[in-house]
């Protein structure tokens, strides 16, 4: 609760930028109402959905995961009954980690999932439970590939709008940073630099980060410095050595042919 005259300035400025209309506050997210005699500025009833719009933008997430859940993780999609177990103990871990998401985040402790198989669906579970985060537990995640935070890195020296410092700061101190693909990126001085810095911090704040990769930690080429502090600050979880991206293509091959030549195609 803000007194009017002492409304935030960002508050004050902000004319529905995401879109969201609302009668009440004229779209900045307050209204004004009488408390004691005084004029008040209370969050509107819009304010969640306002904040739920910020979260899920400043996750970045890619269009086709951006709507991916847990209960919508098929274990049909693999075909082999191992594969099918390994899954299964995943994220019988996995929802275990979110039911007690309160206490492992006072501890830090985030996720490295990986397997050496590429499309085994590493990807689309973080993102799953990047979601689960925002939705659930109203979170700030933020998702990027490990080489896109490189690029964003080197963009930031010529830009205008953001240095070096500010991004790196933001990747410290976000709540839930999601690292996608680690290990994919050609580890350089300027990489492992770079990576450490990152990883450091978010270890010495205690953040959580949830990282992908085709690596087991023994394996990555990045040195002690950072590979201990993943250790101990994430639960390794095995994920199938089986791709599902041939299963997908092949099912959405047979589905066009199913429209074309119906069911006997």
């Amino acid at each position: 609760m803000v007194f009017a005259s002492k409304l935030p300035e960002k508050v004050m400025l902000q004319s529905s930028p995401d879109g969201i209309e609302c009668d009440l506050c004229g779209g900045n997210g307050y209204i004004i109402a009488d408390e004691d005699g005084y004029e008040v500025a209370v969050p509107c009833k819009c304010l969640e959905k306002r904040q739920l719009q910020s979260r899920l933008r400043f996750a970045d997430l890619p269009e086709s995961l951006k709507d991916v859940r847990l209960n919508t993780f098929s274990f049909d999609v693999y075909q082999s009954l191992e594969a099918r177990s390994t899954i299964a103990t995943a994220c019988i871990f996995i929802k275990q980690y979110l039911m007690d998401f309160e206490e492992e985040k006072k501890k830090g402790m985030g996720l490295y999932l990986y397997s050496a198989r590429k499309g085994s669906g590493k990807t689309r579970m973080a993102a799953s439970i990047a979601n689960e985060l925002i939705y659930n537990h109203g979170i700030g995640v933020k998702f990027a590939t490990s080489i896109a935070i490189l690029d964003a890195i080197k963009g930031s020296w010529d830009s205008k709008e953001y240095t070096e410092r500010e991004l790196l700061d933001s990747l410290f101190m976000v709540p839930v940073l999601v690292i996608d693909d680690f290990g994919t990126e050609r580890t350089t001085d300027f990489a492992n630099d770079r990576f450490y810095q990152i990883i450091n911090q978010r270890y010495i704040n205690t953040k959580v980060t949830i990282f992908t990769s085709n690596m087991s930690l023994s394996n990555i080429k990045y040195d002690e410095r950072i590979t201990n502090r993943i250790k101990e600050r994430t639960y390794a979880i095995d994920f199938p050595e089986e791709s599902v991206r041939e299963w997908i293509a092949e099912n959405n091959h047979q589905e066009m042919r199913r429209k074309i030549f119906g069911k006997n195609g």
